[in-house]
């Protein structure tokens, strides 16, 4: 890894200071040093974009893919840098970390595919005596030059889930990564800087919150893609303007395992789905609400599991929990863990901080009113409750004002359709825990979960406009 990281504005790597040190999630020590952007870098970076979409408009889609395809090639070379800047950075473990660089192949893999395919149809606009010689189609244009900002906890592949998108349909944009987590995007960057992008195409610039107005308000930028807090998503869309919002937000996921269900299988999906990069997944699971008959048998089989996940370094390949993304945020979770506690909860296993590392952490009956229960945990916490009635558990779950992915464990494939049609979410996962996610499937959440969808065919929707052509004989 280098010691030092360029922005990039207008394609064009730039160091004008190196005001931002990346830290090592898990002992803290310096990674690296990243130059930041002020407002008017920012306000340059809009303007290039704008200039940039006349050339992008002129390519043609075999250009575009054959810009993904570079990306593809050069993130397999690099895989173990990739690898290890995550693993740093964002505190994952390096086994998680090989797997989200593995994804971010993948990602701009399946949007290379879709760049050559067809975006649009034929209408049929003879449907009277009116019409009769009228021909219609229709295909999808670039939007404009897009805003993005993404997260620190997929700091590859949430990246890539709005670059790659955006390079499929010729749009330009300009991209604000996490500041706590920017060596991924800055990375991609650096290929991107080796094509033939028209000047202006990107512009990867980290920044602080106070000066990343203009990524939101500017009304040169056609649409906006944010990934991160509710509070934060909202409020960028209330001052956003005209431009097309898509927001991508926080979640308490909930797991139901019904009578009958198969325990062992069950509780091997809970563990990756509660515990996995720390918990700090949008999607991970944090409340399971199992069947009264199954209760004891799956906490005996939970905790049992969850003791013997090894915590430590993240470098190390043993290593299944590793820090959470700050001190700051294990402290805070920690506390809403002695709140639920304190409150009547039963703490089953875990339950201590050292530093920013927690222990994977099961409780049973948390009540309704607690942070841990309502709010978004986003660390390595899940909250154990019963239920006797399928019905009334679906209600149960609906009772969130948060609503991506829920997972359902069931044998009996009635129960699972009246799942699919009542719960209200994004997604509803069938004998798999709800933190499971295939890149080209549609993703995003309803209520204040978000607004829109991810996964490639459907962001490319978003980022295009449907240009209508009528044909009259004569």
């Amino acid at each position: 890894m280098k010691a030092s990281y360029p922005y990039y504005l207008a394609n064009q790597p730039h160091s004008p200071n190196e005001d931002l040190t990346v830290t090592n999630k898990y002992n803290g020590e310096p990674v690296a040093n990243v130059a930041l952007a002020d407002a008017a870098t920012i306000d340059r970076a809009i303007q290039a974009s704008v200039n940039a979409l006349p050339a992008l408009r002129q390519r043609t889609p075999d250009q575009h893919q054959a810009v993904l395809r570079h990306c593809v090639k050069r993130f397999q070379e690099r895989f173990d840098e990739l690898a290890e800047a995550l693993c740093l950075e964002a505190g994952k473990p390096i086994k998680d970390s090989k797997g989200e660089v593995t994804r971010l192949i993948e990602t701009f893999q399946i949007a290379a595919d879709l760049a050559v395919q067809p975006h649009g149809e034929m209408l049929n606009l003879e449907i009277g005596p009116r019409t009769r010689g009228y021909r219609g189609w229709t295909k999808r244009v670039p939007i404009g030059p897009c805003s993005f900002i993404s997260p620190f906890n997929f700091p590859l592949n949430l990246t890539a889930h709005k670059v790659a998108p955006a390079l499929a349909v010729g749009c330009p944009f300009v991209l604000k990564p996490a500041s706590r987590t920017p060596l991924g995007a800055l990375l991609i960057g650096e290929i991107l800087a080796e094509t033939d992008l028209p000047e202006g195409t990107f512009s990867i610039l980290p920044c602080r919150r106070d000066g990343a107005d203009l990524f939101t308000t500017d009304e040169r930028l056609k649409l906006l893609s944010f990934t991160g807090s509710p509070e934060v998503g909202w409020d960028l869309k209330a001052r956003a303007g005209k431009k097309k919002v898509i927001l991508e937000l926080g979640g308490n996921a909930a797991c139901l395992i019904d009578e009958g269900t198969n325990l062992d299988d069950a509780v091997q999906r809970l563990i990756f789905g509660a515990f996995y990069q720390s918990g700090q997944s949008c999607i991970s699971v944090q409340r399971i609400l199992v069947h009264e008959k199954e209760a004891a048998a799956l906490e005996a089989k939970l905790v049992a599991q969850a003791k013997e996940l090894v915590s430590g370094d993240p470098l190390n390949e043993s290593t299944f929990i590793g820090p959470m993304i700050s001190e700051g945020e294990a402290e805070r979770l920690e506390g809403w863990i002695n709140e639920a506690r304190d409150a009547g909860a039963e703490i089953l296993c875990g339950g201590k901080r050292k530093g920013p590392m927690l222990e994977a952490t099961v409780l049973k009956n948390v009540p309704r009113d607690q942070k841990l229960y309502r709010e978004e945990a986003f660390g390595p916490v899940v909250c154990l409750e019963t239920f006797a009635d399928f019905d009334e558990a679906l209600t149960r779950i609906n009772d969130s004002r948060f609503g991506i992915h829920a997972g359902v464990f069931t044998p009996r494939i009635d129960r699972a359709m009246r799942a699919w049609d009542r719960l209200e979410v994004g997604g509803v996962l069938i004998n798999e825990v709800p933190s499971w996610r295939v890149d080209n499937m549609p993703y995003g959440g309803v209520k204040d979960s978000g607004i829109g969808r991810e996964g490639l065919r459907y962001a490319i929707e978003d980022m295009t406009e449907i240009r209508t052509f009528v044909y009259r004989e004569v």
